[in-house]
């Protein structure tokens, strides 16, 4: 195996992961009409408005001593943007993006997995009529299309960089990747299809498949378990499949009330998120997250997501970058 090395210094690094964020924000932004907003960093637990995820993971809180309440550093902001388009009076078909930053305290460190998680988080409003499939795909190349145009720019600017992403996108099913291997685990799947297949977008994720388990777990009130998916990329530098974009068309009060129950958490009915929804108060939306630093890691042709961004790390982690010639920021 051939020692790694960098193709870009560290000066070199920092230059490059501003002109991509420059220029993704650009792409991203013109491709679904987007306006960028500010968003927060944490809400209060009461508010509902915190994603648990795949529903194991704890979010990082503190009290909060002027009022008394717990707050809750923010996993995502799925439900937050939904309550944004509508305090904003955002029209179908134009929506907002933002800056979300995280702290995942029970992630798994490795070559993909910080403890720090730097997303663009977006949201758009849409109609009935589009709620569709045929819709999220045409969504799913729009934004696709902004990561290759983004890669083509960066790589003209730093010759040394390789473009690893195919000209097109595959669409597949959870189910269709269960009855294509169906004696692999769903990672297993993952990285079986992208790699022969170049990118994919991989639909269906949260509900369970015709063998009774879930290829993943989503939580049960923004995505529409039938509407939703994962970019994921195949990247050579690691020979894996990575998800670079969580997304897909949100519930709205059928759906929400159908997942809520498969999932026994109908209390959840109470919090101001989901009366709000079920009341009509909140428009139709699609969205999602697109990882910055993996989007960055992987134009940049990098080894380690500390590549590219500041985060604590491991012993173990410490150990296998300094043996493998990765210099953490």
């Amino acid at each position: 195996m051939s020692v790694y090395h960098s193709k870009l210094n560290l000066m070199e690094t920092e230059k490059a992961l501003k002109d991509i964020k420059t220029i993704f924000e650009r792409e991203l932004s013109s491709a679904l009409n987007l306006t960028r907003i500010s968003a927060p960093l944490f809400v209060t637990r009461e508010s509902g408005l915190n994603d648990n995820l795949n529903g194991v993971e704890r979010p990082v809180s503190f009290d909060i001593k002027a009022t008394g309440e717990t707050a809750e550093v923010v996993h995502s902001l799925a439900k937050w943007k939904r309550f944004a388009l509508a305090k904003y009076k955002f029209g179908p078909f134009f929506g907002l993006y933002t800056d979300m930053n995280a702290i995942r305290r029970d992630e798994d460190l490795d070559n993909l997995h910080s403890l720090y998680v730097d997303q663009w988080d977006w949201e758009t409003v849409i109609t009935r009529e589009v709620r569709d499939v045929e819709y999220l795909k045409k969504t799913v190349r729009k934004i696709y299309a902004a990561m290759q145009n983004t890669a083509e720019e960066i790589c003209r600017e730093f010759p040394a960089l390789d473009n690893f992403l195919t000209q097109e996108i595959t669409f597949v099913t959870t189910q269709e990747l269960e009855d294509l291997y169906p004696d692999l685990t769903p990672k297993e799947r993952e990285n079986t299809f992208v790699r022969e297949h170049g990118s994919t977008f991989l639909m269906q994720i949260g509900a369970p498949l015709r063998s009774g388990a879930k290829h993943d777990g989503r939580a049960p009130d923004y995505d529409d378990w039938a509407l939703n998916g994962d970019i994921l990329l195949y990247y050579p530098v690691l020979d894996c499949a990575f998800e670079i974009s969580s997304m897909g068309i949100r519930v709205d009060a059928e759906s929400l009330h159908r997942q809520l129950a498969a999932e026994n958490c109908l209390d959840r009915l109470q919090y101001p998120f989901h009366k709000a929804l079920v009341s009509g108060e909140l428009p139709l939306t699609m969205g999602g997250g697109i990882g910055q630093s993996r989007l960055c890691l992987f134009l940049l042709n990098k080894m380690h997501i500390g590549e590219v961004q500041v985060s604590l790390w491991d012993e173990k982690t410490v150990r296998y970058c300094a043996e493998n010639n990765i210099p953490l920021m």
